[in-house]
């Protein structure tokens, strides 16, 4: 189905009066979009600067970021990195490696951002870091378990950050949520972070929706 939050002339006028993508990004959008699989995954530039933007604000020393897709929003956020800070961004599917590496170099961002390859349920555990900032984009069966370990290993203050929780307005379709799986899970994990008494959050209707999550 058809979802626009806001009419597009209006989203467009947005755009237009927000800090532009610099050059490495644009190209990377560019490349996406004319070259990738599914380019509607790719955060883009107002979702890219609104990642910036709140990764600025935080002034994070660790990023985790489960879900890389081509790196857009892996550069996004590290923008907003301490001096000697790190992102930290894992992705279970190979085949974009090549230029996800070749776009973080090309972005200056070879020391501050590490791209890992494999499953991020079990990596996760391995990496011994207070995350400041999670920013979860992956996999949607599984983003419960992902908020769920993520929950267990991120310090008070910390945020999350949960992209698509929307689902193109599937949310409020009756059909959807009694037949198509991802619906559901996404609809069942909007309550249960509402209901969660150890943090406080606003679901943005940011692009595909965006949930901004703090942990008490």
């Amino acid at each position: 189905m058809s979802f626009e939050l806001i009419p597009e002339d209006l989203q467009m006028y947005c755009n237009n009066h927000s800090s532009q993508e610099n050059d490495v990004l644009k190209n990377l959008n560019r490349h996406t979009n004319a070259n990738i699989l599914q380019p509607r995954m790719i955060s883009g530039h107002f979702q890219g600067r609104f990642l910036s933007m709140i990764s600025c604000m935080i002034k994070p020393k660790y990023i985790l970021e489960i879900g890389t897709y081509t790196g857009y929003s892996a550069i996004c956020l590290a923008e907003g990195l301490q001096e000697n800070g790190k992102l930290f961004t894992v992705d279970v599917n190979p085949e974009n490696e090549d230029l996800v590496n070749e776009y973080i170099e090309k972005a200056g961002m070879n020391t501050k951002i590490r791209h890992i390859i494999g499953d991020a349920y079990q990596i996760i555990r391995t990496l011994n870091h207070p995350f400041d900032l999670v920013f979860i984009d992956a996999d949607k069966p599984n983003y419960e378990r992902y908020y769920d370990l993520v929950m267990e290993i991120i310090p008070s203050g910390a945020f999350i950050l949960l992209d698509n929780v929307l689902w193109s307005g599937k949310v409020l379709n009756e059909k959807a949520l009694e037949k198509d799986k991802d619906t559901k899970i996404l609809h069942h994990l909007n309550q249960k972070i509402t209901a969660d008494n150890r943090v406080e959050n606003i679901l943005l209707p940011l692009r595909d929706g965006l949930m901004l999550v703090r942990k008490l």
